[in-house]
């Protein structure tokens, strides 16, 4: 038998409206939820917090400015702040693919404040008091922003500054574990581990260098631009008192935007900073796929290290153990590639005053700084700090290297090190033992010519 749900009756601009009537929205939200039944992805819990902050900044600069009654501005900044702890994420049900602007959302936010805030003797509306000196034209990029600055400083950028402390760390480990490098995946000079580990930790420390200047544009917010840019009805010191009040807040200095048709028009710094992830994630397939080749065998692949046995890699094949975390990594690489893209469309969709892609916009750029910031600390903590060097190996590859015969090129020339080269991978020798037998070189100068190690410092090798 269907259980039978109790509806109230709201009304809005619009008419009357039946809502749920345990719903602590009301008309507005409903009409969204009965029009966009379309993904069933609602908003990022992060841009539900950013808009908790925002009313809460907002109310306390409209009561600062003399705007709104001291024990309305209380109720409305207590109720945010349960929006941004996620107590009242069960009454945000809209849609993502919703108006382009993020309307619904931002009323979403405006009614569920209101009712919470809201009592008998002291009534809170939705539009003349939570959202006062707001629209949703400027509420809806400034949360976007508010939201992507904060993920990124508060869980991206730790899990970077960790998995490059992590990379480093395993670096020095094996600083001096000498294996062949590759170039087009064919045997090259010689290198360390420690070298090709220290590749991977200056990707990093420079993806997040850029991350970082990213975000100096992020923080400058349109918040007082309202509808168009103009700032009607909002208080000419809003915006700076806004600012004030949301660093008050989250301890995190953002600035009003110079120009607030720029923020509420375009999306160009949200594109910036998607664009900087797309590079991180770059950089982490590169990490992620170097692991999986390193890995590859063990029997019949490069063999080169051993990543920790995490979990059965087959259904079928008893005892096969795959690189789960490389490969998990590589996939939310992909996502974020994905993500850009669509951030990258809708960042073009800035129709005169206004960006009509902003909820998808929200959706793909703090997917794509929760995904990196995850994978970044499983693929620190789950497969760098842990593999381990099958050395035998890599030293058996190492002294078959028929590329280590480029060291003698200064002494022998080119040619007859191209013949050395070419016997010794025929006849699978050492190198050392075919240009004894083609050179006038001792033993031991060959030997010193030779050495790996040596190799790995660069320069002529005498």
């Amino acid at each position: 038998m269907t259980e039978q749900r109790s509806y109230r009756i709201e009304h809005d601009s619009m008419g009357e409206l039946k809502v749920p009537a345990d719903a602590l929205y009301g008309a507005q939200t409903q009409r969204a939820v009965n029009n966009f039944p379309i993904s069933g992805i609602t908003m990022p819990r992060e841009f539900i917090r950013a808009l908790g902050l925002i009313k809460q900044a907002a109310a306390r600069s409209n009561e600062k400015l003399g705007l709104l009654d001291k024990q309305r501005s209380e109720a409305i900044q207590a109720a945010a702040k349960k929006v941004q702890a996620g107590e009242l994420d069960a009454h945000f049900p809209i849609d993502v693919f919703q108006t382009g602007s993020g309307t619904s959302s931002n009323m979403n936010a405006n009614e569920v404040i209101a009712h919470v805030a809201s009592t008998e003797a002291v009534p809170v509306h939705p539009n003349d008091h939570v959202n006062m000196g707001q629209s949703s034209n400027d509420v809806v990029p400034t949360a976007i922003a508010i939201a992507s600055v904060l993920m990124a400083k508060e869980k991206l950028l730790p899990a970077l500054a960790h998995l490059e402390e992590t990379i480093r760390a395993k670096a020095d480990s094996v600083r001096d574990v000498v294996k062949t490098g590759r170039t087009h995946l064919m045997d090259a000079m010689p290198v360390t581990f420690g070298q090709e580990l220290d590749a991977w930790a200056e990707l990093i420390r420079r993806d997040r260098e850029r991350i970082m200047d990213a975000l100096k544009r992020s923080a400058h917010l349109p918040q007082g631009g309202t509808a168009v840019g103009t700032g009607i009805n909002a208080h000419p010191q809003f915006a700076a008192e806004f600012v004030h009040a949301l660093k008050d807040i989250t301890g995190v200095e953002f600035t009003p935007m110079e120009n607030k048709f720029e923020g509420i028009s375009a999306q160009d710094n949200a594109v910036e900073l998607s664009g900087q992830l797309k590079t991180l994630a770059v950089s982490l397939m590169k990490i992620a796929n170097d692991l999986r080749w390193m890995n590859s065998g063990p029997l019949a692949g490069l063999g080169e290290i051993a990543l920790p046995a995490l979990q059965p890699g087959s259904s079928i094949m008893p005892g096969k153990v795959n690189p789960v975390i490389p490969e998990a990594t590589a996939m939310v690489c992909a996502q974020v590639m994905g993500n850009d893209t669509t951030i990258t469309v809708a960042g073009q969709s800035g129709n005169f005053q206004l960006n009509v892609m902003l909820p998808v916009i929200a959706l793909n750029l703090l997917q794509s700084l929760e995904i990196l910031a995850n994978a970044s600390r499983v693929l620190a903590d789950s497969a760098i700090a842990g593999f381990r060097i099958n050395e035998s190996r890599v030293a058996q590859s190492v002294d078959k290297n028929p590329i280590l015969v480029t060291a003698l090129n200064p002494v022998i020339g080119y040619e007859l090190g191209a013949k050395i080269a070419k016997l010794a991978y025929q006849q699978g020798r050492p190198i050392l033992e075919v240009a004894r037998e083609h050179t006038d070189l001792s033993e031991e100068q060959l030997k010193t010519l030779l050495s790996p190690l040596k190799l790995t410092r660069g320069g002529i090798n005498q």
